[in-house]
C-alpha cells in the first residue's frame, strides 16, 4: 500500500507524544474557530456559513474523544470511531433538514462577511491539515480526525465560491446549495469512518477472546501446580 511506503502505518493508534501535541492545538483551533462563524454566519445571514461553524463545533467535540481514546483498548478506540461516525451522520441530517427549511424563508446572506470568514476558516484548517498530514493512514480514531480536518478544508472552499456566487447573483440559493453539499460530505466520511470502525470492532473481538482463552490457560496451569505442590510431600517422591 502507499501509506506503508511512505512510511504510514494503519495501525498507528495516535500514542506518541508529538500527535498528542499536535491533537490539542487543532482542538483549540477549531473551538475558536466555532465561535468566529457562528457569530459571523449569524450577522451574515449564511446558511453555509453556519453549517461550517457546527462543524467545527463537532469536530473539537470529537477530536476532545479521539485524545482521549489514544492509549486504550482496540475495542474503546473503535467504539469511540464508531460514535463519532454516527454523529457526524447526525449532523449531516440537520444540515440537510435546517436547509431545506431556509430554502422556503430565502434571505440573501452578506457575501463580503461570507467570503472572508470562509477565507480565514480555510487557512486555520489548512493548518491543521498540514499539521495533521503525516498520520491520516492510521487507525479508525486517528484516520477521522484526518478526515474532518479534510473536509473542513474543502468546505471552506465551496463556501467561498458560494460567497461569489451570492455576490455575482444577489440570490440566496448558492449559499442554500453550499450548505446541502457540505451535508453530503458529512455524510460521506462518517459512512467511511464507521464502515472502518465496525472493520476494528470485528478484529477486536476475536483479540478479546484470545486473551481471555491465554488468561483460562493460565489460571489452570496455576491452579494444577498448586494442587500438584499441596499432595504430601509436595509431589515430590518418597524413599521407603
Amino acid at each position: 500500500m502507499a501509506g506503508s511506503c511512505c512510511g504510514q502505518n494503519q495501525n498507528f493508534d495516535g500514542t506518541s507524544a508529538a500527535y498528542r501535541r499536535i491533537l490539542l492545538v487543532v482542538i483549540v483551533i477549531n473551538a475558536v474557530m466555532f465561535f468566529v462563524e457562528m457569530i459571523a454566519g449569524w450577522i451574515a445571514g449564511s446558511q453555509a456559513l453556519q453549517a461550517d461553524a457546527l462543524d467545527f463545533l463537532g469536530d473539537t467535540i470529537s477530536y476532545g474523544v479521539s485524545l482521549w481514546a489514544i492509549g486504550k483498548a482496540l475495542s474503546i478506540r473503535s467504539r469511540a470511531a464508531l460514535a463519532k461516525g454516527i454523529s457526524l451522520t447526525l449532523m449531516a441530517l440537520w444540515v440537510a433538514g435546517s436547509t431545506l427549511y431556509k430554502v422556503f424563508i430565502l434571505n440573501t446572506p452578506d457575501a463580503l462577511t461570507m467570503g472572508s470568514i470562509a477565507i480565514s476558516a480555510f487557512v486555520a484548517n489548512m493548518i491543521s491539515v498540514l499539521l495533521l498530514m503525516r498520520y491520516r493512514n492510521g487507525d479508525a480514531n486517528v484516520r477521522s480526525v484526518w478526515l474532518c480536518s479534510r473536509n473542513d478544508a474543502i468546505g471552506n472552499l465551496v463556501v467561498v465560491a458560494a460567497a461569489s456566487g451570492v455576490w455575482a447573483t444577489g440570490s440566496a440559493w448558492p449559499d442554500l446549495a453550499v450548505a446541502f453539499f457540505m451535508a453530503a460530505l458529512f455524510l460521506s466520511s462518517s459512512i467511511q469512518i464507521i464502515r472502518q470502525a465496525r472493520a476494528e470492532m470485528a478484529q477486536a473481538d476475536p483479540l478479546q477472546a484470545g486473551a481471555a482463552d491465554h488468561t483460562n490457560h493460565c489460571n489452570t496451569a496455576i491452579d494444577c501446580c498448586n494442587s500438584q505442590h499441596a499432595r504430601p510431600g509436595g509431589g515430590k517422591r518418597t524413599d521407603s
